[in-house]
């Protein structure tokens, strides 16, 4: 069995990674700050898999306590790299908490795989690297703009450390995933997104406001040039984007790598707009959403979506399941937590 390390596996991502990880045969070690994720999770990643994974609370940005980590765990035949701070806003509003944790915490790491014979890497990166892009949909060639926040800084400088890494030191091979918008929850209701405090994200406000938890959910913007004049994002299953974890990282643990360094866009490749997105849930949950229309909010892209092209034929990975796929399932989740 092979070991692989998941750094924020609590979180909503890396939770839904270990479920596939532990589906395929792999060994997993969690480490996680609790900061963004509940011990909860483990709970509901057993139940879903019938084994715990072995859970090490631990704050990357110690860097003695991860020394110690890899002391113990020389054995680790990968790392999917989830931890770090991801709210947009927040990252405006207090740069240096993001730039210490989400690169300190993965120059920590990456100093520790260099001491290994071999070390695969798999980095959770974003479509927001490439800004408002100039053409749709978006490929792994479009420029990387400027980013809008800091927290999109955070993954272009973090894709530029993993890149230099990888050019000194012939042990290392990375991959950066970079997502588009991912949603909904495992069919199990088990595990989901669980967002602390007021949601940054669409769904998860989507689901409050329809279970009661929330008054009324603002629409940002009715007057872009889209279909209906709300922005298109490619919304992508989270337990889609959990799988290409696991086949990314089963790329490099084969040697199936064309170089040492490669990027890959995960998404649908279709766009949806917000109105689209709050149809698809009224249409599988059967509520009536009470929102309304507000002004746009800075530093909205007006639509990404993205070519899937090199994901599908090298990667060999296509995603399967449908938005109304993912709302049924984030509608299901988010009933299970309120009645708990």
């Amino acid at each position: 069995m092979r070991k692989i390390l998941v750094t924020g596996g609590l979180g909503f991502i890396g939770s839904h990674t270990v479920v596939e990880l532990q589906h395929e045969g792999y060994e997993v070690v969690i480490i996680d700050n609790l900061s963004n994720s509940s011990r909860e999770v483990l709970k509901g990643i057993t139940g879903i898999t019938g084994k715990e994974p072995l859970f090490v609370e631990l704050d990357l940005k110690d860097k003695q306590g991860v020394q110690d980590f890899f002391k113990t765990h020389n054995d680790v035949d990968g790392v999917i790299h989830f931890a770090a701070s991801k709210a947009v806003g927040e990252s405006v509003g207090n740069p240096l908490l993001y730039y210490e944790n989400n690169l300190n915490t993965l120059v920590y790491v990456l100093q520790e795989l260099n001491k290994l014979q071999a070390a695969n890497f798999i980095f959770s990166s974003s479509c927001t690297v490439y800004g408002q892009a100039d053409e749709l949909p978006i490929t792994e060639n479009a420029p990387v703009k400027p980013a809008e926040s800091p927290y999109g800084n955070t993954k272009q400088i973090g894709e530029e450390i993993i890149k230099d890494s990888c050019k000194v030191s012939p042990n290392l091979k990375a991959i950066a995933l970079r997502y588009f918008n991912p949603i909904g929850a495992h069919e199990s209701a088990l595990i989901g997104e669980l967002p602390i405090g007021v949601p940054l994200n669409l769904v998860p406000f989507i689901t409050q406001t329809a279970v009661g938890l929330r008054e009324q959910l603002s629409v940002f913007g009715d007057d872009y040039p889209t279909t209906d004049g709300t922005c298109v994002r490619d919304y992508i299953h989270v337990v889609d984007l959990a799988k290409a974890h696991v086949i990314a990282l089963k790329r490099l643990l084969d040697g199936e790598n064309a170089t040492n360094f490669e990027v890959f866009n995960l998404g649908t490749g279709t766009g949806s707009t917000v109105l689209e997105a709050i149809k698809s849930f009224e249409k599988v949950s059967g509520e009536h959403l009470n929102y309304k229309i507000a002004p746009r909010r800075e530093g909205d892209v007006v639509a990404a979506f993205a070519d899937t092209e090199k994901a599908n034929t090298e990667l060999g990975w296509t995603s399967e399941l449908t938005l109304d796929d993912a709302m049924r399932s984030a509608w299901k989740w988010e009933k299970k937590i309120r009645n708990k």
